[in-house]
């Protein structure tokens, strides 16, 4: 159906083959954010700031279990990625059949557990009486999405091993598209819009998963899924996990801190949370950027790695940091001189704009620091090196974002001093990662 592009990873120049590889995966994290972006704007526009602000509520919690997936599917990316650079071509069949199954398995199990638990998350969030309701029936109907998000994460990660970042965007760009319809027509058709809403998202996210799992099937070589048989390689599950879970609860530990600072918006009124979901909604764009850098460091270096080309791997990491810098400063420029006019797109209330501009300078600004933290995350994970980053990023993220709201911000409960909390943890991380990865680089070989 789509013309793939692969791209050889082990020869020839590096930063022209990175941005290829990069732009459309970054573009796949914007179609990505595009469901929340369109549920956001429309309920914003259609309904009122509190259905905008049920949803807003979700919107890290959500960033939870999509990192979970995330981090899954990017154990798989490495594993077979190393085994095309190794050239061991039945290992990496193996490993595709395996990662499916994997996938099947997470998104049915959070399904279950996050429908037995929402009611109790909720609370836990303190989310406002108003909105309580519908943030309820939002996140009931956004976890039903949770198996064809999963599966498409993961489908999408047996793409770019192989250097295919296209299939996955236009598969992606057809679901967006397809969201966006669903959402105008389904918002008018549910009496509170919020069902509506969520179950466009559960049709879309349906359809992007069934796009790749049939351009898998149709597809040779070492990608070829063969949905007949199925089945787990225990030795490559086992590789698969241990790259992927750490990979994961880092990503996981950012929603978590995340979600503890939700709550702390939350007790600053529904404005305050209807600005944060709308600055949301356009900052997360500026980190497609920088971790569709940081992924492309991570399959190069996994194929380079599994062809032993330790020297191209150095290469790679820091070509990709510096094209990560640029590409994300230029976005960065544009969102802080823009940012009242695309505040607006979603919510007019002066209040909102004014709180929502105030968090894209806060977190926007100082967020090239992230280009260092993410890329040499990534580089490490490409190596097969994924426990230590996650558990410096649990004690520089969490720890750090954790012991500020119940020390500065609890002292001085403020939009401005709780916004501060990004760009101090980011500092923090980065250094400590820095020097991990300083240290595994000595010990390579």
């Amino acid at each position: 159906m789509f013309r793939s592009r692969e791209i050889d990873m082990l020869h020839g120049s590096i930063w022209d083959k990175i941005i290829w590889f990069a732009i459309p995966l970054a573009l796949t994290g914007v179609m990505n954010q595009l469901f929340n972006t369109a549920d956001v704007a429309v309920l914003g526009k259609f309904v009122g700031k509190e259905a905008m602000a049920a949803v807003g509520n979700n919107i890290s919690l959500i960033g939870l279990l999509v990192n979970l997936f995330m981090g899954l599917s990017l154990g798989a990316n490495v594993v077979i990625a190393q085994h095309i650079g190794a050239q061991r071509s039945a290992q990496a069949h193996a490993a595709v059949q395996t990662a499916f199954v994997l996938a099947l398995v997470t998104g049915v199990g959070i399904v279950i557990v996050g429908e037995a638990a929402t009611s109790t998350v909720l609370a836990w969030l303190e989310v406002p009486h108003e909105v309580e309701s519908m943030a309820e029936t939002y996140l009931r109907m956004y976890l039903l999405s949770m198996p064809a998000m999963s599966v498409y994460n993961f489908e999408a990660a047996m793409f770019r091993s192989k250097g295919d970042t296209n299939t996955p965007l236009i598969a992606l760009a057809i679901a967006s598209g397809l969201n966006l319809v669903l959402n105008l027509i389904f918002v008018s058709t549910f009496e509170d819009g919020v069902f509506g809403v969520g179950l466009a998202t559960v049709i879309a996210d349906s359809v992007s998963a069934l796009i790749l799992m049939v351009e898998l099937i149709r597809a040779e070589g070492v990608v070829h899924l063969d949905i007949h048989s199925l089945m787990i390689d225990r030795a490559e599950l086992k590789e698969i996990v241990r790259i992927g879970m750490p990979a994961g609860i880092q990503g996981m530990v950012f929603s978590i801190s995340n979600l503890l600072i939700q709550a702390a918006i939350n007790s600053l009124g529904a404005d305050a949370m209807a600005a944060s979901a709308a600055a949301f909604t356009i900052e997360i764009n500026v980190f497609c950027i920088i971790s569709a850098f940081a992924q492309a460091t991570t399959t190069f270096v996994s194929q380079n790695f599994g062809a032993r080309n330790f020297a191209r791997c150095r290469r790679v990491t820091w070509i990709s940091i510096g094209l990560d810098g640029i590409f994300m400063g230029a976005l960065s420029i544009f969102i802080l001189v823009f940012a009242e006019e695309l505040l607006r797109f979603f919510n007019a209330d002066p209040n909102v704009v004014a709180l929502g501009k105030l968090r894209l300078w806060y977190i926007v600004a100082p967020e090239s620091i992230n280009i260092v933290l993410e890329g040499l995350s990534g580089a490490l994970r490409g190596y097969g090196i994924s426990l230590a980053p996650a558990i410096l990023v649990l004690i520089g993220v969490c720890g750090v974002r954790i012991t500020w709201l119940f020390t500065i911000f609890m002292s001085a409960p403020t939009y401005e001093t709780l916004m501060t909390a990004y760009p101090v943890s980011w500092f923090v991380t980065t250094a400590l990662v820095a020097c991990a990865y300083r240290f595994y680089i000595a010990h390579i070989n």
